[in-house]
């Protein structure tokens, strides 16, 4: 079932928009006017991905620096490692762990952005 998420003019290009929709909670995001939607913690710490930045389809998580693509949910990469001074950081340590992000279905009616959250 596809509910009111947000209005066309509420997004510019490159914009993002955290929203609750039936207890799920997404951002809405406007890749060169399109509009996609995906879970709105991060894989990795749960930090809100509105708070970071979105360059072209690719949202990068404002606390470390993980990345997304927004058109599939895949983690593009994990967090940015800290490294004990004079060592260089360990890629793999399983703490830097990321899962994707889950993708909902967007459809555009009129001016209004359609979010389908459903299970």
């Amino acid at each position: 079932m596809f509910i009111e998420a947000a209005k066309v003019s509420d997004l510019a290009p490159g914009g993002m928009l955290g929203v609750k929709l039936n207890g799920a909670e997404l951002v809405v995001c406007n890749y060169d006017g399109k509009f996609y939607a995906v879970a709105r913690k991060c894989g990795h710490a749960g930090a809100y991905l509105e708070r970071g930045t979105l360059t072209g389809y690719i949202l990068t998580c404002p606390l470390h620096y993980a990345q997304f693509d927004i058109l599939t949910g895949e983690a593009l990469s994990g967090p940015v490692p800290e490294a004990p001074a004079g060592k260089y950081p360990d890629p793999a340590a399983p703490e830097l762990d990321t899962r994707g992000l889950r993708t909902y279905p967007v459809r555009i009616e009129g001016d209004t952005i359609m979010v389908d959250v459903t299970e």
